[in-house]
């Protein structure tokens, strides 16, 4: 697995990923306008990531999916982590908290 990009987690963060204090994992909290969107939007990610055969932790109350991301065979962050933010921000279209 490859190392991320600094820039590329840079970039990430500017569009309201969180980087955790040691550096291994994002965060985001998505925010729909309900139930149903913020599960039909897990279910689209849920392809993408079976796909790419990573898979995020996440939370589902109601309306918000609070998701981490992290690679534990490595032990931290790697270009698979960025690729499936990117494509859950894709999915989102900007519903985020």
């Amino acid at each position: 697995m490859t190392d991320p990009d600094p820039a590329e987690i840079a970039a990430l963060i500017a569009t309201g990923w969180s980087l955790s204090d040691d550096g291994t994992a994002l965060h985001k909290a998505f925010k729909f306008k309900n139930f149903i969107e913020a599960f039909g939007w897990m279910t689209q990610v849920a392809i993408h990531a079976e796909k790419m055969n990573h898979h995020p932790e996440w939370a589902n109350v109601y309306r918000t999916v609070d998701v981490t991301l992290t690679t534990h065979d490595s032990g931290g962050l790697t270009e698979l982590d960025l690729a499936l933010a990117r494509t859950m921000d894709t999915l989102a279209g900007g519903s985020s908290a």
